[in-house]
């Protein structure tokens, strides 16, 4: 018998800081409304409040270090968020929450970072080291390594620098323009098979383009962990909670 609830339905809002890039955007909200609907059932889905930055801002500020800027930028981008009654916020982009993660750290709002449910998906296979892919500030970043090592216990395995260059470049000229290439996939898979030869267990699709390139079906005796829909679904379970 279907469930039935009380209408309207009293729901937590999703604050999504999008456009980062409009495609992972895009994705987001659809995978955010299928997770939501197939618990809920019927006609419904999730309330979810929405600011979608300008990528030629990100790329400049990524591309140029230009992070205290790019914080600037965003902290009001977030403010908006919370004016519209956002109970939780999340950010689109694995590379930006270099930014954000900081910014929300100082704020009641609750903040679903991206590598959370990553690590968390990672420690529960019982693996202990995992490559990583992602634009240049994601596979350099210290940051990024610790929190995975001191939170679960996962220590990352970076592809060379050579193949962080064409990781890097195929997801700004490429894949934020969902401009999906054989040529570039095949880079990718061999640049995941350099790291599973320097001992990775796994491999983290760490920017939120990549599942559009490569999934698990490409890698099927190694295990993929797919930042944007292990997000989706954390966000989603906390957006299902009590009020």
């Amino acid at each position: 018998m279907p469930q039935t609830y009380p209408r309207p339905l009293p729901q937590k809002t999703i604050g999504v800081l999008g456009g980062m890039s409009n495609q992972a955007t895009g994705e987001y909200y659809r995978l955010l409304n299928e997770r939501l609907n197939a618990s809920l059932g019927g006609w419904d889905n999730g309330e979810i409040v929405m600011v979608s930055v300008n990528f030629g801002n990100i790329e400049h500020f990524v591309r140029n270090d230009l992070w205290d800027e790019a914080k600037a930028y965003l902290t009001e981008k977030i403010e908006r968020l919370e004016r519209a009654g956002s109970d939780v916020i999340a950010c689109v982009s694995n590379t930006m929450h270099r930014v954000v993660e900081p910014i929300m750290a100082d704020r009641a709002t609750p903040f679903i970072h991206i590598a959370d449910p990553t690590g968390e998906a990672i420690k529960r296979a019982g693996l202990t080291r995992a490559g990583l892919l992602g634009t240049l500030s994601v596979m350099r970043s210290a940051e990024l390594k610790q929190r995975y090592k001191e939170r679960f216990g996962v220590e990352i395995v970076a592809p060379s620098a050579a193949d962080m260059t064409i990781v890097d470049r195929i997801i700004f000229d490429e894949l934020v323009r969902r401009d999906l290439r054989p040529e570039s996939k095949r880079e990718y898979l061999r640049a995941v098979d350099e790291m599973r030869r320097a001992g990775a267990q796994g491999v983290i699709l760490g920017c939120t383009e990549i599942f559009l390139l490569i999934d698990q079906s490409d890698l099927p005796e190694l295990p993929v962990f797919d930042t944007t829909a292990l997000h989706v679904d954390a966000i989603a379970t906390f957006a299902l909670g009590a009020k």
